[in-house]
């Protein structure tokens, strides 16, 4: 076979990185750039308010961080947030998942549409609506279920113990349909005859749902579980819409706390050594979940 001539190849490769130009630009300036920026800023003392120029600290912003009461407060306060969230999304999600992959079921179309809906709605627009739903007064939906079963009506977003569910419950019920739609598209990779195989063994309907889908499902189960724990450590919307971080620090996460050190008390130092060692802190993260599932052996 003719080989093409060296300036040929040179010119198609580069057609194709003229090709990906943009999108390269556009990792440059939105994301390597800010990124880099945090990291350098991380080592000053600087305020965007304040004409002087930043002022090299060195390591004093992290020695900061790790004697900062609240960073803590915020640091268990995201972690109740995604254990509350994380795992009911990924249960609830394969249930539904399974019940609509059901080739008998009427209408699955339309209930996935359904169930899809509230992830493409606007977090803002549904954070003041669930505000409504917890509201205390005795209109709030919430209250007047209780009403139903003759309990009192509650504070639902100023009671320090119910405030950190109310977030965690329109958290859940917002992203339920992106996880379901995953472990949906996972199932349509699993091989009928695998099934017939069991049904003809004599497996129950949960047998084959532990020995089939589950295992199988593996690639996507470590996929949704390493985006919904990354996402829920970036958690901001729900809790500043509805509870401002309140009541006191009860709903106050790391993105609420880097946020106020940023753009209220202006302290951009300080804000971008918290982002650092959050970005450390999930880059970490995502290897232990990788090494847990043993990812580089998943077969996608």
């Amino acid at each position: 076979m003719k080989q093409r001539p060296a300036w040929r190849r040179m010119g198609k490769t580069l057609e194709s990185y003229t090709m990906l130009a943009p999108a390269y630009m556009i990792f440059l300036v939105f994301i390597f750039i800010p990124v880099a920026w945090a990291f350098y800023l991380s080592l000053f003392d600087y305020s965007i308010m304040s004409l002087r120029a930043p002022r090299f600290a060195g390591m004093n912003n992290f020695r900061r961080l790790v004697s900062d009461r609240l960073f803590w407060i915020s640091l268990k306060n995201t972690a109740r947030y995604a254990l509350g969230t994380v795992p009911w999304r990924m249960i609830l999600g394969l249930m539904l998942a399974l019940v609509l992959d059901q080739t008998k079921l009427v209408g699955r179309k339309l209930l996935r549409t359904v169930y899809f809906l509230p992830v493409v709605t606007s977090m803002v627009a549904a954070a003041i609506v669930w505000s409504l739903v917890f509201s205390a007064s005795n209109s709030g939906l919430a209250n007047q279920l209780l009403a139903v079963f003759g309990m009192a009506p509650r504070g639902w977003l100023a009671d320090s113990r119910l405030a950190m569910f109310s977030v965690c419950v329109l958290s859940v019920w917002k992203d339920l349909g992106y996880v379901m739609t995953i472990f949906t598209a996972g199932l349509q990779g699993v091989p009928l005859e695998l099934y017939e195989a069991g049904a003809i063994d004599g497996a129950s309907t949960w047998q084959r749902i532990r020995f089939i889908t589950i295992p199988l499902l593996r690639p996507t189960t470590f996929f949704i579980l390493v985006t919904e724990i990354l996402g829920s450590f970036q958690v901001f919307t729900q809790t500043y819409v509805m509870t401002q971080g309140g009541p006191g620090y009860v709903t106050t996460t790391l993105i609420n706390l880097l946020h106020t050190k940023g753009f209220v008390q202006y302290d951009m130092g300080y804000a971008s050594a918290l982002a650092v060692a959050m970005f450390i802190g999930l880059l970490i993260m995502s290897w232990v979940l990788r090494k847990v599932f043993r990812a580089e052996e998943i077969v996608y």
